[in-house]
């Protein structure tokens, strides 16, 4: 099977990347039934796809991207409005895949499109929820070492045979290990200093998950890339509701719900889309960049280790 999509790829590059887009938007309509059911601890196979009055949506109501555009964003029945965010985590998902196969040879494209699922999931559901579920972290770390032994070039490794699985899965593992022991003794020192809890143990866990699929360069990308990307993100949101705020004239009672509100929102800030968004642009082409970068910074600090003696 493997061959005929090296070979559909190879000779029909523009139609097997449509066929992965088209995939990826249904697998998107899936995840959006996972984002959606997971934290409420529901089945995310039964009852099929329904209305927020409980009616049935029949499947010609429920292709991805295009019903919603069709509809017009309203339900059939009682003429609600659906959020716009179910064609959004569609079109994104199948973007996703399609460049991961433009990208990628098709076996690590294939693997990547688990683990930009997971990434998903795990993205909508801690900006919901501030929380990531174990089944995305835990079990997606578990899961990356065991694709990784039966897999070897999802790490770079060409050859195959026992020691090319077993180094594979050591990558993995250390990834891993490197990343959530990396996330959590920042974590440990930034509650220290700060005197509150600096980083939830989902990111923790959430870290090693990405290490596992690519490797210890993509775990320390993620945490600081993650870190940089959220410093451009939320420093700009801060600072406008700051000015916001100090011109805005109200009563005392306003003024105390505005600084509860400012100090939840200073307090609360979900870490995980921002580690999703650096562990994406890691795992879809920058990698090669980090990896080269890391090792030159690592040769030359061995390389002065003699000089302080």
């Amino acid at each position: 099977m493997l061959e005929t999509l090296t070979y559909i790829n190879s000779d029909f590059p523009i139609f097997a990347t449509v066929m992965v887009f088209v995939f990826g938007a249904i697998v998107g309509s899936f995840l959006n039934v996972c984002i959606y059911r997971i934290p409420k601890d529901l089945s995310i196979v039964r009852p099929g796809s329904s209305c927020a009055c409980g009616s049935a949506i029949a499947w010609y109501h429920n292709i991805p991207i295009f019903s919603w555009c069709l509809l017009r964003g309203r339900s059939t029945c009682c003429r609600e409005w659906f959020s716009i965010r179910y064609p959004l985590v569609e079109f994104l998902t199948a973007s996703l895949f399609a460049y991961a196969w433009w990208v990628h040879s098709p076996i690590v494209a294939i693997i990547g499109m688990l683990y930009l699922s997971f990434l998903i999931c795990s993205t909508f559901i801690d900006l919901d929820h501030m929380i990531i579920p174990d089944r995305f972290s835990i079990g997606g770390m578990i899961l990356g070492v065991f694709i990784s032994f039966f897999f070897p070039i999802l790490h770079g490794i060409q050859t195959t045979g026992l020691a090319s699985s077993l180094n594979s899965a050591l990558i993995a593992i250390s990834g891993a290990l490197v990343g959530s022991g990396l996330v959590y003794w920042i974590a440990v020192l930034g509650e220290v200093l700060l005197r509150k809890p600096a980083m939830g143990e989902g990111d923790v866990k959430f870290v090693g998950f990405i290490g596992a699929f690519c490797g210890w360069q993509g775990a320390v990308f993620a945490m600081f890339g993650g870190a940089l990307i959220g410093s451009i993100l939320l420093l700009p949101l801060i600072m406008f509701g700051r000015i916001i705020h100090r011109n805005k004239k109200a009563s005392q009672t306003s003024s105390e719900s505005m600084n509860d509100q400012a100090l939840a929102f200073g307090a609360q800030v979900p870490f995980g889309p921002m580690l999703a968004v650096a562990a994406l642009i890691y795992f879809l082409g920058f990698n090669n960049a980090v990896d080269t970068y890391l090792k030159n910074a690592s040769d030359v600090f061995c390389s002065s280790l003699p000089l302080i003696h």
